[in-house]
């Protein structure tokens, strides 16, 4: 077989529009089906950070739209194994366009690198941050995307709370993950709205963020927390960070079906695309197949032969398709996270040997049918010229 590789390239590459055009598509495929495999990964394989494992995420049972009382956080802090507890309230708001997306969430400022510890930024800024009421620390994405600096002011327009706040930038903070939220004061936010007459929102927060001392007993704190609150007005959910995650992607419906079903759509019609081109290959080269019966081929290396040529099409264009699907997941790596952490996607090896596999079966199936079928055709069949 080996010895035959310069015959199978040369024939892959002898009607060259046709074999490009099929590596093309190839290409195509894979590179879709490359950045859709990362984006499963990283939605729903990707492991939790050290640090991310443990942190637990208290919310409301019934949504994140109704908020809990500030009192929780004192018994929820005497629970065994917890050693902090952290006042998380989403903002959301407005800065400058609806479209500029990024966290912003009112924190307690003194507990925030306690929580949070793979947040770093210079002591001295962090400090000048916990001394400023109206100010912020913001992440280095968000920070380079918008071009913010250091003592820069930041105004947003409220929409679920109905005051505006403006901010100053006291220190960005650099994280592997998760680099792109705005964390200010929560009491800032608090007294706005008194200063504003809504009390009705005042000591209430959407979610409460504790860490304990062994991610091990995540589950037996989880537990102990929501049976605290069984019988309680506003009833509480206590879920691992990474779960709380991904029940933002639960909004978009059943994710992973959408992806399989694509993967599948994708794999399916370039089967298709393939097997045509294949076809119509072994379809021209009959004659051919009978002179290399003559000089001594047997049936099994023509079988090789033939399918080693789709193999070789299909593996270039599987190739391709990954260097491809390398630079579009750096794009989608540096774009803006929405419902998932998109600094996690990445085109890990797993992902990469299966795409490529796909690329080999793809050739093989495409081509075994045809393949075979000349193969074992007479000798004289395959010569006779046909007017």
């Amino acid at each position: 077989m080996f010895q035959h590789l310069p015959l199978i390239w040369k024939n892959s590459v002898r009607n060259k529009r046709r074999s490009i055009l099929t590596i093309v598509s190839v290409a195509a495929s894979l590179c879709l089906l490359g950045v859709l495999g990362a984006m499963y990964q990283a939605m729903f394989l990707s492991e939790s950070a050290p640090e991310q494992a443990l942190r637990l995420i208290v919310r409301n049972r019934v949504s994140l739209a109704n908020p809990l009382p500030v009192s929780y956080q004192q018994r929820i802090a005497a629970v065994d194994g917890v050693t902090e507890v952290m006042i998380l309230q989403w903002f959301g708001g407005t800065y400058k366009d609806p479209a500029n997306f990024f966290g912003r969430m009112g924190v307690e400022a003194a507990k925030l690198r306690r929580v949070y510890p793979e947040y770093k930024m210079p002591d001295d800024e962090f400090e000048s941050f916990l001394a400023d009421r109206t100010g912020c620390v913001v992440g280095r994405k968000t920070a380079n995307r918008f071009g913010f600096k250091v003592g820069d002011r930041i105004p947003l327009i409220g929409d679920i709370f109905p005051v505006n706040l403006t901010f100053t930038v006291r220190s960005i903070y650099d994280a592997d993950r998760d680099n792109e939220n705005l964390f200010f004061h929560y009491e800032y936010l608090n007294e706005s709205m008194r200063a504003a007459g809504s009390a009705g929102r005042m000591d209430s927060v959407g979610t409460f963020v504790l860490r304990m001392a062994r991610a091990e007993d995540a589950t037996t704190i989880a537990r102990t927390v929501d049976d605290m609150f069984r019988n309680a007005p506003r009833q509480t959910k206590t879920e691992t960070e990474r779960a709380f995650e991904l029940s933002f992607l639960a909004f978009l419906g059943n994710v992973k079906m959408f992806l399989a079903v694509i993967c599948a759509a994708i794999t399916f019609t370039i089967l298709l695309v393939t097997g045509n081109t294949m076809a119509m290959s072994v379809r021209e080269r009959t004659r051919e197949v009978g002179i290399l019966k003559t000089i001594g081929f047997t049936q099994e290396k023509v079988l090789a032969l033939l399918v080693g040529e789709a193999l070789v099409i299909s593996l270039l264009g599987g190739a391709l398709g990954l260097l491809l699907a390398r630079g579009l997941v750096s794009v989608l790596r540096n774009a803006p996270s929405t419902a998932f952490d998109a600094s996690r996607v990445g085109l890990s090896p797993p992902i990469i040997a299966i795409c490529l596999g796909t690329a080999a079966a793809i050739g093989l199936v495409s081509s075994f049918v045809p393949a075979w079928s000349a193969s074992r055709r007479n000798i004289i069949d395959s010569l006779r010229v046909t007017d």
